[in-house]
This record gives structure tokens, sequence and C-alpha cells, in this order.
């Protein structure tokens, strides 16, 4: 049996500035959150999992922080966060945040300091590197957002290091200094009540010293058809010393400590990218460091068969213990899933629904805590018909027309059919446009409808909270038919068999049938 709550959790995400606008400006905000808290517990959640809030210059929506401790004017105040907080206590809900703590905006008084010399108090928060002697950059690293992952500063006459948009200044965790006024940020929120953290990008912290060039990948060839040569960085095999370095630890078993010191300790959940991903998931979950990883096996840009989901699980379930992991198919940076799981496996329109589902069955049926995004539970498609002047996403105007970005799956949540932009606000224009295919799933027509999406979504749920198998025990994947993947959960002397076909054909799995595109979750039987 689980021995703290998130172990087994059910946490839904919810990306603010596209849940719901309460002022009428066109961005969701923490008070639009609050009134609508209701109809996330009803679900049956466990927790929310909030994205970013804090102040920010929004040049990467949020994930530039230029104050850990204020809510941005454009979410509300500290006041309707205190709100949020309390009410979601009162409905039994869980809080986390996203902490973005391996860079912040260039606007943060840090680096407004750093930046003016080299002599400073700030001087060494970030990390600075002078030039070659022909005045390049240090090496031959690559931002993930397109360019190099160097810009000049002329004041200091270096180069300071960015994962991501020039804007995103990587902190110097080497520097115990840093180190500290982190943890103090994050303090403030723990002393508020917030009960634990998803890190954002953790594996990005921790930087080769030496700034040895990357070295190439070995598995591809530079201008061919692999996928990841579509962006620059995928050609360098950048864990070789751009990011995931061993002396990141210090401070993952610091922030650990602090999480541990409360009487009802914290939640900390680091999200991990790159090769590799059990491995990495078993190194940053060691005794003392992280409690679970959010895993992204289940996150492929382009969907996944059914072959390629039985290797993810194998991989994960060999090496790993429930605990460590978090499971998602959906968030806020890949295409929804019912959008990405039908070109996959080229589907038709109409299956659409069907292959959803099964993968909020898939998802639900795994050991571990889950993510769900919102609007997943409405069964949402990808809103992947926006025009260039509706980006606001730089990674997707960066790279147009190859690739769009993450604006797809972050359009605003549908309230109310009928409503101007889906009850989702009232303002002229929102920050995103609504998709006007997802107006017949609106939040307000699916609670009419007991048998509408969100409501065998909210009954998956139940059925996985209803006893402990599902949300204990041990999970193993069996080798199946082509189309097939077949999961065996137990705990104690039960068992239980989970199988999903998604095949287009009807299949069998030791003498049981199992329909095409759809799943069967086997009576809990003795062991």
């Amino acid at each position: 049996m689980s021995q703290n709550w998130w172990d087994s959790a059910v946490i839904y995400q919810i990306y603010p500035r596209s849940f719901r606008d309460s002022n009428g400006d066109g961005i969701g905000d923490l008070q639009g959150i609050t009134e609508k808290l209701e109809t996330v517990a009803d679900l049956g959640v466990d927790c929310v999992w909030l994205s970013p809030f804090f102040k920010s210059p929004f040049k990467d929506f949020g994930y530039d922080v230029s104050d850990y401790r204020a809510v941005d004017p454009v979410f509300g105040t500290d006041r309707d966060f205190d709100v949020l907080l309390n009410k979601a206590h009162g409905l039994g809900l869980k809080v986390i945040l996203d902490q973005v703590l391996c860079h912040c905006s260039e606007e943060h008084r840090w680096f407004e300091e750093s930046r003016q010399d080299r002599t400073n108090p700030k001087a060494d928060w970030y990390v600075w590197q002078n030039p070659k002697p022909d005045g390049t950059e240090p090496n031959n690293w690559l931002s993930f957002f397109g360019g190099r992952a160097w810009t000049w500063d002329a004041r200091r006459r270096q180069y300071y290091f960015h994962n991501f948009l020039t804007s995103q200044p990587n902190l110097n965790h080497r520097n115990p200094e840093v180190r500290a006024a982190v943890l103090a940020d994050c303090k403030y929120w723990l002393d508020k009540g917030v009960d634990g953290f998803r890190l954002d990008a953790i594996h990005t912290m921790a930087f080769d010293p030496d700034f040895l060039d990357n070295d190439p990948r070995a598995d591809i060839e530079n201008g061919g058809d692999d996928s990841r040569v579509s962006q620059p960085f995928g050609m360098q095999d950048i864990q070789s010393r751009q990011i995931d370095q061993p002396w990141g630890k210090q401070f993952l078993a610091e922030l650990r400590a602090l999480a541990d010191s409360y009487d009802e300790p914290r939640f900390l959940m680091g999200e991990l990218g790159g090769d590799n991903g059990a491995e990495m998931i078993n190194r940053y979950t060691q005794p003392g460091l992280l409690h679970a990883c959010y895993n992204f096996d289940l996150l492929a840009w382009d969907g996944q068969t059914a072959e390629e989901l039985e290797g993810v699980l194998r991989r994960v379930t060999d090496k790993l213990e429930g605990h460590q992991i978090t499971f998602a198919t959906s968030n806020h940076d890949v295409p929804r899933i019912a959008s990405r799981q039908v070109k996959r496996l080229g589907l038709a329109p109409e299956d659409t629904d069907r292959v959803a589902m099964m993968m909020v069955e898939l998802e639900l049926a795994l050991h571990g805590s889950v993510c769900l995004y919102m609007g997943e539970e409405l069964g949402l498609e990808d809103a992947d018909r926006l025009a260039l002047e509706d980006l606001q996403d730089p990674w997707g105007i960066e790279f147009w027309p190859t690739f769009m970005g993450r604006d797809t799956c972050r359009t605003p949540i549908p309230w109310e059919a009928a409503a101007k932009h889906a009850g989702f606000t009232t303002a002229d224009k929102p920050w995103l446009p609504v998709d006007e295919r997802h107006l017949p799933r609106s939040m307000d027509q699916q609670f009419l409808d007991p048998n509408s999406f969100r409501a065998q979504v909210k009954s998956v749920i139940a059925r996985r909270k209803s006893g402990e198998i599902l949300t204990g025990g041990t999970l193993d994947v069996l080798d199946s038919p082509e189309n097939m993947l077949v999961l065996q959960r137990a705990s104690g002397n039960k068992n239980q068999r989970v199988m999903f076909n998604f095949g287009t054909k009807d299949a069998l799995f030791e003498g049981e049938k199992v329909e095409a595109l759809s799943s069967v979750f086997g009576q809990p039987m003795p062991g």
C-alpha cells in the first residue's frame, strides 16, 4: 500500500493562462481557477499542479520568472493565491507549484545586478564565460529554442549561458549563495502551505564546469530524416556536457532536506527529458533526492504504437519502483494525446474519442502517480489549425512552418458552448483563440450528459481508487499480440489484468476477446 499521498496520486495540471479568465482581459487567472475548483474536485483527482503564475515578462509565458515570490498582476494578487490554496485544501485537493529553478528571466533583479560588471556581489550567480581568442562563443552548446546557448553582454565583455531563450539566463547552482537564495524562495511557498513542487526541466541545471564541447550524436546522420535533426540541438549529445552533470545532486539534496523539514513532508517531482529516461529517473530519485520524476516516455510528440508503448513500459518497470515515477500522456508542451495517437496509428477521425479514452485508461492503470492535463477529461483534440499570426510560443514562431510549437495544446478550456469564447473570457479577444471544434465538448454540455467523455474519465479515476491493486503493488508488462498491450497489476495475493487493443480489428489474448480500439479491465483475482 502507498505510504505517501503522492505515491499513487492523480494530479490535475492547470495551465493558468488558459483555464478561465475572471476579469475580462483575455488571460486566465487565479480567481478564475478558484471559481472552478469544484469541477476539478468532482473528477476525483487528488492534487492540482499549477503552471507558473509568478511575476514574469512572459517571453516564455511564465517559465521566465522575474520574482519567485510575487504573483504576476496578470494572474491576480498574493491574496488571490491564498484564497485558491485555502479553497483547494477545503475541497480535499493538494496543491503543487511549478518551480523554474534552473534559469530565470533577464529581468530578475539578480541578473540585472550580475551583468553590471565582473566584481559585483552577484557576479558569479549566473554562468559567465570569456570568448575564445577570435571572439566566438566558449563552446558549441546550442539553445533548445534555436541558435547558440551563449549571448554576448557588452558590459562584462563576456558570454552568458542559456539553455532556452536569450532572455532566460541559467543560474549558477555551483555557487552556494545561489542555492541558498533559491531555497529561501521555495521555503516562502512551502510556509504558505503549498504541498510540493514540480521542478521544471531540472536536468538542465548542472553543466560541465570545464565547458567542453558537446559530442555529436552517434545514432543519427546530420541532415538525415530523423525527426531530431529538424532542430539543430538534436544533432548533439547534449547530456555529454551541457546538461545532467553529477554535481547537480547537491542542490536536490538541499531541497529535499527543506521539504522533509515540515510536519507533513512535501512532494518533489522533477521534470526530466533526454535519452535513457529510466536510468535518469533512477539517479534523480536516489534516497535523499527527489520523490518522483515526471516521465516523458509517454509524451512522444508523434504518438506511439502499441509496440512502442510496450517497450517504454518494459524499460521503466524493469528498472524502477512505482513510487519513483509520475506518468503523463499530455501536458502543456506537446500536442494533445487524442490527435497524436490518431495520427500515429493511422486512424479515422471518428476513432478519436475511443483512442483518447484508451490512453486515459492506460495512464490510470499504471503504478506511481499520474498527471492529467486540463482538457484531457473533455477529450479535446489538438488545436492544430492556428495561423502564424495566432501563435504566441517563441519556439513555434522560430521554427514555423515545419513546427508549430506548444500553442496547439494551450488553447482555452471551453466552459459554455453558447457563450462568447466558450465562456473562457468576456474579452474581445483571448490570448489564444478557442478552437471551434471544442465547443461541442464544452464543460457545460458534458455535465448534462451522464455518458459524456468527462463522465467516463471520472468513472475510470474512481475505478483506479477503488482498491489497492491499481494504487499500489506491482506492474508487469506481458508478451502480447500485435497492436495489443497487456499489463498485470498485483498487490498482495490479488492480481488484475488490463488489456488494450490499439488495432482496428478484434483480437484475442489467452482466449479472451478484446474488441478493436478498446480496453478490458479484468476483475481482481487471487494470485
